[in-house]
């Protein structure tokens, strides 16, 4: 077994690689940038190596960093974790004549199936379905133009050497195409070093399911069923699930086995993933394989028990599979829910500062529940925009489809982010759309469901019953706190008012207190807006992010954020700002005039912090509805802000190469 390994990434996989090496007796060596001197992979592993500064391709990019870094630790082997050199054939050719190991899979076999191109002529004379289109190189725009026309709009623009979203845009018509091309090779190159890119029909209305495959040194190969991964916004995945709602047992027999004879005829000795795109209907097409580990593998460790990264090291190490196919079992369902640092309700926007609070959900099995959250940070990291935004990886298990989401509903509610903005409020409204709880699943789910984007959620009857008595419990315990802190005139003698009033948002909810006491423990009897009695009890206690407790026989856990004259509350996606009332202040807080935001009609603001890639337009221009005004980059992606209307631009207050902060004025109109 091998006794040091070096882990070439960072945040949340290498810390994921460091826990199962460690628990293996494995020494670790991680590496950093200069963004990353103080992350948490660095404070877990054994050791921990300087690489460079902290753009990736001046750091995390840069092989002879990672192996010098190899030399100078005495590291025995590199896992490469998911991007980054995870898929660099030159990476692996480069470790073995070093003479150390690399902890995936060989390089042809990286080669082949790493780049999309290559991998799909491969998969066509091993006999597998593919997807029509043209598996060749496109060179120009006006070639582009003329493939997609012939293979029919819609049509998808991929990166060769793509993955996680970058590259890729679906053309619906000539002048999409024409874009997307030039807007998929200037991507591809700044995140792979490679602008090969290629076209392939877009199958409309499709299902994203991959098959988990597990590959040794001495020809044994067995696949671990199957995830979907069909909600994804801009091509990135948001929700993993395993197994897949869709799926019966001889299509994903069909599926497994058409995913291990691929990797047999490859050769492939590690974990990787097969991809497909399915229809409806069950039938599949080959997509592309994944010859790394996967963001999403937590699902798949957790209904079959499997660990797949100690199997990679395992397999690295010489040993063969001890996992037969008759072994693999699929127990139960697990959900992944990727948490960002992106602002849902600014059309997903990244965003990035410190984590002023984090405090995700207990992990550990309860019951029939399990919990596990795969992190790469702790309360006061740092989010820079040099590195994917992803803040953690929230995964439940539980007994079936419903029982998981609703487990996963309850440890959304319980994570706790400050300082940034984040997607928990849409994945919490996810986990409660009734299309996904009934497993009515495709890859355009959330552009269907959600096409003029993500807005706060309006408090349902539930969710208002449960808001404004969690408000009215928390004042009031407030209020109790106040009268018996030391050194304070007598309390007052009477008992707690009874009439209130809950102004949540523009909503205002009557509470009447029936009985009880607002001290800790909190047991109430309170009736929201005049209905039936809801019996109400807490050990919150003033000063707790999260207000745990029963609301009508409910339990719930309540994000809680202190604001002027109120609280912030949050649970199950929806959000509100609550303030409590006697009836006579709210009828005067009715009352107030409602300050109006100030009017950008004719500015262009930076929607996200990031880089200004080009400017299309100059003082004094007139564009169209739909022309290009300038191009962003954020997290790697580059954004296209286009004119909504009509305009003659006034002035131009930025440069190409500038950084901009979020809602900064990148130019005037007239």
């Amino acid at each position: 077994m091998l006794e040091k390994i070096l882990i070439a990434n960072r945040g949340e996989i290498a810390c994921r690689v460091i826990a199962t090496a460690r628990r293996m007796g494995i020494a670790t060596v991680a590496v950093y940038s200069d963004a990353d001197k103080d992350a948490l992979h660095v404070e877990m592993a054994d050791e921990a190596v300087h690489i460079g500064p902290p753009a990736a391709a001046e750091s995390y990019l840069l092989e002879d960093r990672i192996i010098e870094a190899c030399k100078k630790t005495g590291a025995e082997a590199v896992h490469p974790g998911y991007g980054f050199l995870s898929e660099r054939a030159s990476f692996a050719e480069r470790l073995a004549a070093e003479g150390i190991v690399f902890i995936g899979p060989h390089a042809e076999a990286i080669r082949v199936m790493g780049d999309k191109i290559e991998s799909k002529k491969f998969a066509n004379e091993a006999k597998v379905s593919t997807v029509p289109g043209v598996l060749g190189t496109i060179e120009d725009a006006d070639e582009a133009v003329r493939i997609a026309g012939e293979i029919g709009y819609p049509v998808m623009i991929k990166a060769s050497a793509g993955g996680g979203g970058k590259g890729m845009r679906i053309a619906w018509n000539d002048a999409e195409a024409r874009d997307g091309f030039d807007r998929s090779k200037s991507e591809a190159a700044s995140s792979f070093g490679d602008d090969r890119v290629f076209i392939e029909k877009f199958i409309e209305n499709p299902r994203h399911i991959e098959i988990q495959v597990l590959a040794d040194k001495h020809g044994n190969a067995v696949y671990l069923g199957e995830r979907e991964c069909s909600i994804q916004r801009r091509n990135q995945k948001v929700i993993e699930e395993a197994p897949s709602p869709l799926l019966d047992e001889a299509t994903r027999k069909a599926m497994g086995e058409q995913a291990v004879a691929l990797a047999k005829a490859v050769g492939y000795d590690s974990a990787g993933t097969v991809e497909f795109v399915a229809g409806q209907d069950r039938s599949f097409y080959f997509l592309e394989m994944n010859t790394r580990l996967q963001v999403e593998h937590p699902v798949t460790e957790l209904v079959t028990g499997t660990d797949l990264v100690e199997q990679m090291i395992r397999v690295a190490a010489g040993e063969p599979l001890t996992l037969t196919q008759d072994d693999v079992k699929l127990d139960g369902w697990a959900i992944e829910s990727r948490i960002y640092a992106e602002d849902p309700y600014r059309n997903f926007l990244p965003s990035i500062g410190r984590l002023v609070r984090y405090r995700p959900p207990r992990e550990g099995t309860h019951g029939s529940i399990t919990v596990r959250n795969d992190t790469g940070v702790v309360e006061g990291s740092e989010i820079t925009m040099f590195y994917d935004p992803m803040i953690a990886k929230l995964v439940t298990h539980a007994p079936d489809r419903r029982a998981a989401i609703d487990a996963m509903s309850d440890a959304l509610d319980e994570c706790v982010i400050d300082g940034i903005a984040h997607n928990v409020p849409f994945l919490s409204a996810l986990m409660s759309h009734p299309r996904w709880r009934e497993g009515k699943l495709s890859t355009g789910f959330i552009a269907e469901e959600y096409p003029d984007g993500f807005a706060h959620i309006e408090p349902d009857a539930t969710a208002k019953t449960v808001l404004a008595s969690v408000a009215v419990a928390a004042e009031l315990n407030r209020k109790e706190r106040l009268d018996h802190l030391p050194g304070r005139l007598k309390p007052h003698p009477g008992g707690l008012r009874d009439d209130w009033v809950v102004r949540l948002g523009d909503l205002r909810v009557p509470v009447t207190v029936i009985s009880g006491s607002a001290g800790v423990p909190i047991e109430l009897e309170l009736s929201i807006d005049g209905g039936n009695p809801v019996k109400v009890s807490s050990m919150w206690a003033p000063g707790a992010p999260l207000w745990r407790g029963e609301v009508d026989g409910r339990e719930v856990s309540v994000q809680v954020r202190p604001v002027l004259n109120g609280l912030e509350l949050s649970w199950r996606g929806a959000a509100a700002t609550a303030r409590v009332f006697s009836p006579a202040i709210a009828a005067l807080d009715a009352l107030m005039p409602v300050k109006e935001p100030p009017d950008t009609s004719k500015m262009l603001l930076c929607p996200m912090p990031g880089l200004v890639i080009s400017l299309d337009v100059e003082a004094g221009q007139e564009v169209q509805a739909g022309d290009t005004l300038a191009i962003v980059e954020a997290m790697k992606m580059e954004n296209v802000l286009k004119a909504e209307r009509d305009l003659v631009v006034k002035a131009v207050n930025v440069a190409p190469g500038d950084s901009l902060a979020v809602d900064a004025v990148i130019m005037e109109f007239e």
